[in-house]
């Protein structure tokens, strides 16, 4: 889009100049005049939370389908497994299996979540106001499961299904059999505001509810989530959707995708965080899962884009980065998320009941964190250790030159280790830029503890950059085990490599990307790292997708078992294994 007001809610790591608008004035004080209305008119029919009456949804939805014209978002030929499915019906049993399931692998359901766009694809609106679009991480969310059945002879059955979360407004634009919602995340300034606001009109909010994100249990349940939503909770054994979750009604804003278990009291601690006052807000559920036992406003002063807290077996640690989310600055014609480089950076350490002055504040070097690996305590310090990734992850990293590919593009495991007796921090790279790391996991016996072990997906750069200039779509074409107690071999007289730690690969073939990867642990294993790290992985060659079980204390060897599945199963984002004792 060469010459308007990039309203992209992509991120900006540069100080380079706006470019010119070639946008009316008329248009944007008319874009200005529908917000105003809508506003109006939904204090004029108490309208705050549900869609306006039949009679002006009815005039609405004449207005926008003579206005806007949606069209698919095409994907490039490197891309092709990014492409939606269809539900595969019936749970199938897979008969196809190279290798063999271990006997002490626990019986469970691999389940991973991920972006699978309702009718074909991605959508982009054309009007009068100009031109807005979903982002790569949008589409709904679909989840897909692997089932380990153990009979009483000890033998396997393996079988696997997929479904849609069904969420409300999944179910609406199912019933109507068509896309309702404007494009409303990207785009030109005034196409954005205008289709944010009609959709607020017609369906009480201006982004769908899409849950594609992650899958995460609590007391028996299993609920599928996204951070702008409540977590909707999944019938384990079809995938079916039972509804919407919101802590029996205490919780009524957004949730995160990554709600974390306190060591030792099985608590959970959730948060979300807003565009207006108060920005993010910090609550724990009991055990059970049936009582909001806390919740507590946290006094920042920006709606920072926080995608993952950590918890220790004391304290919740709270990212406040420079990764900021501003209607303001929207409204000036600049991108509703940015990564503002000259602003502060800070991290915060809370007792897990504590309130907004019981934070104690650590100011680091500004950086973008999505992915925490972990936290704890080791005596007077917390260590919080996760990726420092390009900002511009959200809505996809822009390839502008192909020749210029830098590490800045590359993400980094980063220790922080936060005194909380001296109120000192200091931080390090933990590992190179030879390869870019992202999508962690542990063993969740360890969460909030001390450990030894990390594992995470290691992206393909040439094959993401393969498709051109314009906007990546991330491929990892194997995994990383991270020795965290052991310091890499440095054979060589390269500097700034002393500190590194050692890193173990897992190289898929030619052609195949993972996706999902989680680590499952040993029935009554002995180590920390006893277990295997389960995947989908997909050939782009033979366009079949399977899923991998890797041993990893042999983790460069070849995978024990490899499971074809009966159908294609697009890339995505994360899973999760949930045993049978749930």
């Amino acid at each position: 889009m060469a010459t308007t007001i990039h309203c992209s809610l992509r991120p900006s790591m540069c100080s380079c100049g706006r470019q010119p608008s070639s946008i009316s004035t008329s248009a944007t004080r008319l874009s200005h005049k529908i917000i105003s209305t809508a506003k109006e008119l939904q204090q004029q029919f108490a309208l705050r939370t549900r869609a306006v009456n039949s009679v002006s949804k009815r005039l609405l939805g004449a207005f926008v389908e003579s206005t806007f014209t949606l069209s698919h978002q095409p994907l490039r030929p490197t891309e092709g497994n990014f492409a939606p499915v269809k539900e595969i019906g019936e749970i199938q049993e897979i008969l196809d299996i190279a290798g063999e399931i271990p006997a002490d692998f626990p019986e469970g359901v691999y389940i991973r979540n991920g972006s699978n766009p309702l009718f074909g694809a991605l959508h982009s609106s054309k009007s009068i106001f100009g031109k807005s679009h979903d982002i790569w991480v949008e589409g709904e969310g679909m989840l897909h499961g692997l089932y380990f059945t153990k009979s009483s002879d000890n033998t396997w059955t393996i079988s696997y299904t997929n479904r849609y979360v069904q969420s409300d407004t999944y179910r609406l634009e199912k019933e109507l059999k068509k896309p309702c919602f404007i494009p409303s995340t990207d785009g030109d300034l005034p196409a954005v505001l205008i289709a944010a606001a009609l959709n607020i009109l017609m369906y009480g909010k201006a982004f769908k509810n899409i849950s594609n994100t992650s899958v995460f249990e609590h007391a028996g349940r299993v609920f599928s989530a996204a951070e702008n939503d409540n977590p909707h909770e999944i019938d384990l054994y079809s995938l079916g959707t039972l509804g919407s979750w919101n802590v029996d009604g205490e919780w009524k804003m957004p949730f995160t995708a990554h709600p974390k278990v306190i060591p030792g009291t099985g608590e959970l601690v959730i948060f979300g965080f807003n565009l207006d006052r108060p920005f993010l807000t910090v609550g724990i559920v009991s055990a059970d899962g049936k009582k909001l036992k806390r919740k507590v406003d946290i006094e920042l002063d920006r709606c920072t884009y926080c995608h993952e807290l950590g918890v220790t077996t004391t304290y919740n640690i709270i990212l406040d980065t420079p990764l900021t989310l501003s209607k303001g600055r929207m409204l000036r014609g600049a991108p509703l998320i940015e990564f503002e480089k000259d602003s502060y950076a800070r991290i915060g350490v809370m007792p897990h009941y504590g309130d907004a002055s019981s934070i104690i504040w650590f100011y680091v070097q500004p950086f973008c964190t999505i992915h925490l690996v972990n936290c704890f305590e080791e005596d007077d310090e917390v260590i919080v250790r996760g990726f420092h990734v390009p900002s511009s992850i959200i809505m996809g990293p822009r390839l502008i030159d192909m020749t210029k590919e830098t590490t800045k593009e590359y993400s980094r495991l980063y220790e922080w280790r936060l005194n909380l007796k001296t109120r000192k921090v200091t931080g390090k790279y933990l590992t190179g830029t030879e390869v870019a790391l992202e999508f962690p996991v542990i063993n969740n016996e360890y969460v909030g503890l001390c450990h030894k072990y990390a594992y995470a997906q290691v992206a393909d750069s040439p094959a993401s950059f393969a498709g051109g200039p314009g906007i990546v779509r991330p491929k990892f074409g194997g995994f990383a085990k991270i020795l965290l107690d052991e310091k890499e071999d440095v054979t060589t007289k390269d500097t700034g490599r002393e500190g590194l730690i050692k890193v173990e690969y897992h190289h898929l073939d030619r052609n195949q990307f993972c996706t999902g990867a989680t680590f499952v642990p040993k029935v009554s294993g002995a180590n920390e790292d006893d277990g295997w790290i389960v995947s989908f992985v997909h050939d782009e060659g033979t366009h079949k997708s399977e899923v991998h079980l890797i041993d990893t204390r042999r983790f460069g060897c070849g995978p024990i078992a490899k499971i074809t599945l009966p159908q294609r199963v697009p890339y995505g984002f994360h899973g999760a294994f949930v045993s049978k004792s749930t």
